[in-house]
């Protein structure tokens, strides 16, 4: 049985933006360049030009607080108190956060994608391409408060 207590990672690539400090939400016209880190082969992003969108997991670098129970959903006292697992507050017990953003180009170790809410520095853990298969078929459901 594998011990899990103390999972590693080390990032794959960081965020290049002019989103320097958080202050509110990040743009969904964002433009950023996700960089490769040296010791990735450029190899890696080969075929990755023939997917229009990719999934991004990063680390919240710059999250100072951890929750662990309820809090308001863009700290907006407006919206009702959910557990932290039903939005996207990036105070998450693990800091870990998931965009999906439109490829634009690839050019050597670097790709500049559209629509990442991530700061300049963020260090990036995944690049996956989307695959339609493995998106829901069916309608999303979601409470009306997250257009708020």
């Amino acid at each position: 049985m594998n011990n899990t207590s103390n999972i590693s990672v080390q990032p794959i690539a960081f965020v290049k933006n002019k989103y320097k400090e958080i202050k509110g939400r990040i743009p969904k016209d964002a433009i950023s360049e996700i960089v490769i880190v040296a010791d990735i082969p450029k190899e890696s992003l080969t075929g990755i030009e023939e997917f229009s969108h990719l999934e991004i997991i990063f680390y919240f670098h710059k999250a100072t607080n951890t929750i662990k129970g309820k809090a308001h959903p863009r700290n907006n006292k407006d919206i009702p108190k959910v557990g932290i697992f039903a939005h996207r507050n990036p105070n998450r017990p693990n800091h870990i956060g998931l965009t999906s953003v439109k490829l634009l180009k690839k050019e050597g170790r670097k790709l500049l994608v559209l629509g990442l809410d991530a700061l300049d520095g963020t260090p990036v853990l995944d690049i996956k391409p989307v695959v339609k298969r493995f998106l829901p078929e069916e309608s999303i459901k979601q409470p009306n408060w997250i257009n708020k």
